[in-house]
């Protein structure tokens, strides 16, 4: 449970919300980003076990970072990562797993559901 995991959501409220239930889940070592260029350039300068992001974000989405962590040559490029949106649409779905995402969450959420998220890409913990 001491694992790096940076949250990113350009929603303060969301952000709190998120870390909120990880703690609640046991994870204390949380960091928080509210763009995906922020969140990109904490990626390049910390380790991460684990990255949850918003989709829809300014000016950097949760898509475009993710498909920026995929397509480096870094070490990053195989972290775990959960995308989060207020969105169902089947084609969100398919462009998130075609740009590599390990799991996906549509808002609104519980502590049950983040953990069975996050059991499913890292294991039981």
């Amino acid at each position: 449970m001491d694992m790096n995991i940076l949250i990113v959501d350009d929603y303060n409220t969301m952000l709190r919300i998120i870390k909120n239930l990880l703690k609640q889940l046991g994870f204390n070592n949380v960091d928080e980003a509210t763009d995906g260029t922020m969140a990109l350039e904490k990626i390049k300068r910390k380790s991460y076990g684990l990255v949850i992001s918003d989709w829809n974000m300014e000016p950097m989405t949760g898509i475009e970072l993710l498909k920026l962590v995929r397509g480096s040559n870094d070490n990053f490029k195989d972290m775990p990562f959960i995308m989060i949106t207020a969105e169902s649409k089947t084609e969100n779905v398919v462009a998130a797993k075609q740009a590599g995402v390990n799991n996906y969450i549509v808002k609104p959420f519980n502590a049950e559901t983040l953990k069975g998220k996050i059991t499913s890409v890292l294991g039981e913990f």
